[in-house]
């Protein structure tokens, strides 16, 4: 009897074990009765009752999943090759529509990676390399502006910049919405895909160090432009000060010189009018001394005019 008794809970026991399933609150559950779904998806969480022996349990995650996919070689419009590497975000809408395609997420995940790398490719093949670096113009906008501001145009240093028309961020965009339209029909919502990373081929990457150094001699050289220009403006302003200091001291010193021989002039009028026969007697000699040269001998008779004024009696 009493073996009977145990028999009987035991059975009970494995019974209702078969017949209890869980639902975490992460999960949502599709039971299955021989292989066909049975019922809606179970979203509660919490205890539930199946048909034992005959049915399954299905559970699926109804969290945000991460997708993160392998960096991948994408010519871009300008013949650049580049590697781009990507991430998304996932989640399981319907599990029934799931379970019929997909049904288990490391084959979701295959699905995914093949239809976000096609996606991928399609979308940054139509755009230039700089569309997938840049989100905006801000930097060209802001560089135009400053040389707006600037009457001196030709004296700045601006870096050529090449405009975009529609950027990283809308790129990842447009990379969702093409890739959601596949994904949807695998009971998944697509909810954004991200560039995570770019990284450039050796070729385009030698090509665009040696832009760089090119651009980086370029401004080196404007500069040293401009500081010649500058020693120039400043050279000429020197010469031009120094002319101007030098015609106001020429000026002065002529009115300095008027002015002392006018005085020197008025003496010697006073002069020759106090005395007119010495102030003839200076003159004339001054007269001789410059017309007869150093160590010169003179022979005179009695007679000349010189003889007669040096021995002349006062």
């Amino acid at each position: 009897m009493q073996w009977t008794i145990g028999i009987a809970v035991g059975f009970l026991l494995i019974l209702l074990n078969s017949s209890i399933y869980i639902v975490s609150e992460w999960e949502q559950a599709i039971i299955t009765q021989f292989g066909k779904i049975v019922g809606e998806p179970v979203t509660e969480a919490g205890l539930h009752f199946k048909t034992p022996f005959m049915q399954e349990v299905r559970y699926f995650d109804k969290r945000m999943l991460n997708w993160d996919g392998e960096p991948a070689q994408v010519p871009t419009r300008d013949k650049k090759f580049i590697f781009v590497d990507t991430t998304a975000r996932w989640r399981i809408k319907d599990p029934v529509r799931f379970l019929e395609t997909v049904q288990t997420e490391p084959q979701a995940m295959r699905r995914i990676s093949s239809i976000i790398d096609g996606k991928t490719k399609t979308v940054i093949s139509k755009y230039n390399l700089v569309e997938t670096v840049r989100n905006t113009n801000t930097i060209l906008e802001k560089s135009q502006t400053e040389s707006a501001a600037d009457n001196e145009v030709d004296e700045r240093i601006v870096v050529e910049i090449e405009p975009i028309k529609a950027g990283r961020e809308k790129l990842s965009r447009i990379i969702t919405e093409e890739a959601r339209k596949e994904i949807d029909s695998l009971g998944i919502h697509l909810i954004d895909v991200l560039i995570r990373r770019i990284a450039y081929e050796k070729s385009v990457e030698d090509k665009v160090f040696e832009r760089m150094i090119s651009e980086r001699k370029r401004i080196a050289e404007k500069i040293r432009s401009i500081g010649k220009g500058e020693v120039a403006k400043i050279s000429g302003r020197m010469d031009l000060d120094l002319k101007r200091i030098e015609s106001e001291a020429y000026r002065k010193s002529e009115v300095i010189r008027g002015k002392a021989e006018a005085k020197a002039i008025a003496i010697y009028a006073q002069t020759m009018g106090q005395d007119p026969e010495f102030y003839k007697f200076s003159r004339t000699l001054e007269a001789y001394q410059k017309a007869m040269p150093k160590q010169t001998r003179l022979v005179l008779s009695s007679e000349s005019g010189i003889f007669k004024m040096l021995h002349q009696q006062p």
